[in-house]
């Protein structure tokens, strides 16, 4: 048998349709399924259309922590819902305030060798316990749950050795960062990322888990660890030790695309507005005023991270205009911080706490003031994502966002050598970390008299049009490349409290771009019966958010087209019945002006039969044809002609 890498162990293993050959659609099965609040209400309210009695998964939780805020009943009422369904559909809740999903899934929940898929892009994040673990569309793991095979296109897979030693005052999150700078935004689309080598012995499971989390800003379809004496160490100290067993590549095993990091030659790193690529030295920006620094989040959630900050601002104050804001990942963790006086050194030094959730990551909150530099150890900087218009948001290791909140200014972790006579501080992880499940609310054994609890915000999903073979629509909107989900549709506080309310968030489609959209979303709907939009390359690149789908949907939107796309975006179009079209010539994007007139004729038959797509476009002073695609599957063209995933699961169930 041909040597295997760890990906193609893990695939091989789940694989139910298909052949491993990159480009080519396969079918997995899917062991875990991940939701969180943010997406979560929808996914429970796809299980319901779908009629679901029960999760098919061997674990599905549901975890509250975005959307902690609760300033109104809407986030309140949302917490209640999502509590009755996951009772009702038989999946485990983490309560409010109890953490953040990825490392808490992570602790409590992943196990070596199994597939999951996440309602969040982060939950590649599993990865690091040597995982197949996707994130996805809320429809494509409502599926999941209901039983079905998780779809996807065969990535190829980049083989990425590590070797060496990190130096003092660089940590994980310069490593993932090292990974952006070389490959950007784009890198990682079509492809898994395997971390192989034996820099490996000097990365903990958490460390793993930064580095894993952020391979979705790579675009990739996931990252993938092996499995082995750290991971057994790291479910140890969470008294798992009993689902460990260890995954690694066969010697022999080769990689499709390769790349080599030396551990050794790395330098603290730091992401500049606006996006996770635009990566440079912390040297080259070094002395610029700040005023906020957030520790926490997703992608550096390990009690490394904040023992690591508390040990730098002990028996000190940070600076008077630097606002020092700390994300704890988890109950359990503040707990640990306790324990390790690593919450007294953040608090004596003037830290700001907040609850335990995503918050400031994903705009909760937190909100920096107007045009000033925040320093956050999270994953995206998209603008506006932070809640304020002109963000200059900034991407760091614990290490610098640290030694920054002491100087008042963008500051790199190894002049503290200096600036204070300090030692890198030397982390060493507890055996046995203190455990706490009380927050996690089991599945009852009898669903049966349960009932969904609805507020008054929370609307059933409007009915999904299947495609039609005739449309004369406008381009409502022309963009550029690397347009954001969190562009199509805004996170924070005002807007994620009506994620279940879709005709209402409908109203916030687009308004970073536009603020005019939705007027004339609703004005092409009456007058044309719908509208497209057109972008550059990697379109929708970001979160999972499939809100950026079905709400454009419910405005009428028809199709996209777009040089390119990222994955999940992708998927999430095709699963609300919007037809991701692609340019076969990239400079007719600069053709089209917004506002134009566009017609096709014979749409059905052409997308089901794979031919080439002729759109007549008029423009204000001409008229000219321009040629599209789609690189849809069987599958994908059935779901777009009946609307969607579940149109076709309800087809199912009826027959």
């Amino acid at each position: 048998m041909k040597p295997m890498n760890v990906t193609q162990k893990l695939i091989s293993l789940h694989l139910i349709e298909g052949e491993m050959k990159p480009g080519s659609e396969i079918g997995l099965k899917i062991d875990q399924a991940l939701l969180q609040d943010a997406t979560g209400t929808l996914v429970q309210l796809e299980l319901e259309a779908m009629g679901l009695d029960r999760a098919k998964t061997e674990v599905a939780v549901q975890y509250v922590d975005h959307n902690l805020l609760q300033t109104d009943f809407k986030n309140a009422d949302d917490h209640l819902f999502l509590h009755s369904a996951a009772q009702k559909f038989g999946l485990w809740f983490s309560r409010p305030g109890n953490g953040v999903s990825h490392p808490l899934h992570m602790e409590r929940f992943g196990i070596p060798g199994k597939t999951l898929v996440g309602s969040d892009s982060h939950s590649c994040a599993a990865g690091s316990l040597g995982m197949l673990a996707i994130g996805t569309g809320g429809l494509d793991v409502a599926a999941a749950i209901a039983g079905q095979p998780y779809y996807v296109k065969m990535p190829q897979v980049m083989g990425v050795k590590l070797t060496g030693n990190l130096p003092d005052w660089v940590s994980a999150k310069d490593v993932i960062l090292e990974m952006l700078h070389r490959h950007g935004v784009k890198g990682g689309v079509g492809k898994i990322i395997e971390y192989y080598g034996d820099g490996l012995d000097h990365l903990s499971a958490m460390d793993r888990h930064v580095i894993a989390n952020m391979g979705a800003e790579l675009g990739a379809t996931t990252t993938v660890f092996p499995s082995d004496q750290e991971t057994k160490r790291f479910l140890k100290s969470q008294e798992r030790e009993a689902d460990w067993q260890e995954i690694k590549a066969d010697a022999g095993a080769t990689y499709d695309l390769e790349d080599e990091i030396v551990l050794d030659d790395l330098v603290p790193l730091i992401a500049l507005p606006t996006s996770p690529g635009n990566v440079v030295p912390v040297r080259e920006v070094e002395g610029k005023p700040i005023s906020q620094v957030v520790i926490g989040s997703s992608a550096n959630p390990g009690l490394r991270d904040f023992w690591m900050a508390g040990a730098i601002v002990k028996g000190k104050a940070v600076h008077e205009e630097v606002s020092f804001d700390v994300n704890p990942t988890s109950r359990q963790i503040i707990q640990n911080m306790i324990d390790n006086k690593t919450f007294g050194n953040l608090i004596t030094a003037g830290a700001r706490f907040h609850q335990s959730g995503c918050m400031g990551c994903i705009g909760m909150g937190q909100a920096p003031a107007s045009n000033t530099i925040s320093l956050r150890t999270m994953p995206r900087n998209f603008p506006d994502r932070s809640g304020t218009k002109d963000d200059q948001v900034h991407l760091c290791s614990p290490e610098t966002a640290a030694a920054s909140a002491l100087t008042g200014k963008i500051t790199d972790p190894r002049d503290l050598e200096k600036l204070y006579d300090m030692e890198y501080p030397k982390y060493e992880a507890p055996d046995v970390e203190i455990i706490n499940r009380d927050m996690l609310v089991a599945p009852p054994k009898n669903t049966t008299a349960i009932e969904l609890k609805k507020g008054p915000n929370i609307k059933s999903l409007p009915e999904m049009e299947g495609l039609k073979s005739e449309y004369e629509v406008p381009v409502l909107l022309k963009m550029g490349d690397n347009i954001s989900t969190d562009e199509i549709m805004k996170a924070g506080a005002e807007v994620l409290p009506f994620r279940s309310n879709i005709p209402k968030i409908s109203e916030y489609s687009y308004i970073v771009i536009d603020d005019t959209f939705y007027k004339r979303a609703l004005e092409a709907k009456e007058t044309y019966g719908g509208h497209v939009v057109i972008a550059g390359e990697n379109y929708a690149q970001g979160s999972s958010r499939e809100h950026a789908a079905i709400a454009p949907k419910y405005l009428g939107q028809v199709a996209v087209i777009a040089k390119d796309y990222a994955r999940i975006a992708w998927q999430n179009l095709v699963n609300f019945g919007i037809l991701p079209l692609e340019f076969e010539n990239g400079e007719d994007l600069k053709r089209i002006e917004q506002g134009a007139i566009v017609s096709f004729k014979n749409l059905k038959t052409d997308v089901a039969e794979r031919n080439p797509i002729t759109v007549q476009v008029k423009n204000k002073d001409e008229k000219f044809k321009i040629t599209v695609r789609h690189s849809l599957s069987e599958r994908q063209i059935n779901l777009l002609m009946k609307g969607g995933i579940i149109n076709d699961f309800k087809d199912k169930l009826a027959s």
